[in-house]
């Protein structure tokens, strides 16, 4: 009897250990909003899969919520007061929805970058605080973790991996950034890709493409300049040797990239970037009954669902009596989350909300329209439903998001400064009656849906495979260790022209030469 409880301990423990046998330790360098949302289902995934997940997490933040009981653990890092970071959400959501899309693509970039350099010693003092953080960096060393997952927007995670000596794994919407693509070494022919933030397609114009190539100019001097200026010597001095932000974060060993090809436009990828578009959507569940009952009560014209993000709370008065005053003249019902006076304009047929289920409501099959500021996950939630779209685009990566779904047929845009309400009522009227539209975004759902591995599977893979495998340095272009010139093979092709040079030299010194003793010997003879 004795015997038999060993054995059934023995077989128990077997199992255990067959289950976690592969488990490992991930420490998290997260970005804040909407990064988080889509970080945190790969976090609970790997946790689910009995991964101990360890997030460092700034006091600060408004998304990441560590005090709520979770699968995960928060490593506390201070920072400044909570009311600096407000003051600091709110400027940037003014200078996002009321200043940057009265200006230019190019002039917006400016702004952006400017923003971004007033928040370069906020980002600093928060990165100091772990790596100069003698007792959290020695806490995090005997921790022992197996590998980093890092959102590189908010610089400083590369860092802590190479100070910590783990390798790390991105994820990240590349659009956000041009020096990421540089700093990945990924191809990017000028011709057909087009430069982050201009909102252009990979069919361009040639004056499309004098300005994609001027403007890809501009940012790379930039871009190095602020890197240069405000991060290069601080990587250098924390790890003691001469680097650069962009050389650490080409040691990344693979980079989950939130997109997909029924969104992105065709062009060259590496071998260690891997496509993870969509991970979050999944089926709709049913609506609460009384926002159900309003969408039923629709009728055959259905619903239109509006969002402008978690982020957008501060249209102004007349901005939101536009709105409305558009929205009251289409024949569906709208759902509208909207935080603030409720417009003056507002229709019989609009309602507002504070928070609506996006996810559930996109697919619900009363919903004909979504009009969209263009974040990744409501268009990724709108692709996986097939439901065509408005983009309303502002700031950073949106007016390109909106763009791809514009050259796809499967959306229609509008300017959120110069629109007029006819303008809106236009827009929304032209995706939900041209049958067009619906067709491309179904055509879009369907190739989303049509992938060997889903999304989530495929980003908790990678991050397992780097573990096991202490990196993924099989998979990382010999590019990351030539200089710019021998990249572009600059100097094969100065060897090359100096050889033609040199060839062309000595043919023409023999020909003086041979003109020189063969004709002055003929000239004699003709005298004689």
């Amino acid at each position: 009897m004795v015997s038999e409880k060993w054995v059934s301990l023995l077989l128990l423990l077997q199992l255990c250990w067959a289950g976690c046998g592969n488990c490992g330790k991930v420490l998290v360098w997260p970005c804040d909003m909407s990064h988080w949302l889509n970080m945190k289902i790969i976090l609970e995934e790997l946790t689910r899969k009995g991964h101990e997940v360890t997030v460092l997490v700034s006091p600060n933040n408004f998304i990441i919520d560590y005090n709520k009981p979770s699968t995960l653990n928060f490593e506390i890092v201070n920072t400044t007061s909570k009311e600096d970071a407000k003051k600091r959400l709110n400027d940037f959501l003014e200078l996002a929805v009321n200043v940057m899309p009265t200006l230019s693509h190019w002039q917006s970039t400016i702004k952006l970058q400017e923003f971004f350099i007033q928040m370069v010693p906020y980002m600093k003092l928060l990165c100091e605080n772990v790596i100069y953080n003698q007792t959290l960096m020695k806490k995090l060393k005997e921790d022992n973790y197996n590998v980093m997952f890092i959102d590189p927007v908010l610089p400083c995670g590369e860092l802590i991996a190479e100070l910590l000596a783990v390798p790390f794994v991105y994820t990240v919407r590349l659009s956000l950034g041009a020096s990421m693509e540089k700093c990945a070494k990924l191809p990017s022919p000028l011709s057909y890709v087009p430069v982050p933030m201009l909102g252009l397609s990979e069919r361009m114009t040639f004056l499309e493409r004098v300005k994609n190539v001027m403007l890809s100019l501009i940012l790379d001097i930039c871009l190095q300049r602020y890197d240069a200026q405000y991060w290069d010597k601080f990587y250098s001095e924390a790890l003691g040797k001469p680097t650069t932000l962009c050389e650490t974060m080409g040691k990344a060993e693979i980079w989950l990239i939130r997109t997909y090809w029924d969104f992105e436009f065709p062009r060259p990828y590496l071998p260690n970037f891997e496509f993870v578009g969509g991970l979050h959507c999944k089926p709709a569940k049913p609506l609460p009954k009384e926002m159900e009952e309003f969408v039923q009560s629709s009728g055959e014209h259905g619903v239109v669902v509006f969002s402008l993000g978690s982020m957008v709370k501060n249209l102004t008065e007349e901005k939101a009596n536009l709105i409305a005053s558009a929205l009251a003249q289409v024949p569906q019902k709208v759902l509208w989350r909207y935080k603030g006076v409720t417009p003056a304009t507002l229709g019989a047929n609009t309602r507002l909300y504070d928070w609506i289920p996006q996810n559930d409501l996109l697919g619900h099959p009363k919903t004909k329209a979504f009009i969209t500021h263009g974040g990744t996950n409501g268009i990724y939630e709108a692709i996986y439903h097939g439901i065509p779209m408005v983009g309303v685009p502002m700031f950073a990566d949106q007016p390109d998001n909106i763009a791809h779904m514009k050259a796809k047929g499967a959306a229609v845009d509008v300017n959120m400064n110069t629109m007029t309400s006819a303008d809106l009522f236009n827009a929304l009227n032209t995706v939900i009656n041209d049958p067009s539209y619906k067709e491309n975004a179904m055509r879009l759902s369907a190739i989303h849906h049509d992938q060997p591995v889903k999304p989530l599977d495929r980003a908790v893979f990678w991050i397992e495979f780097v573990m096991r495998h202490k990196g993924a340095k099989h998979l990382r272009p010999a590019a990351h260790d030539l200089t710019w010139f021998q990249y572009h093979s600059l100097d094969v092709i100065g060897f090359l022209l100096l050889c033609v040079a040199t060839a062309l030299l000595l043919v023409i010194k023999c020909c003086l030469f041979s003109y020189q003793k063969f004709g002055k010997t003929g000239k004699k003879k003709k005298r004689e």
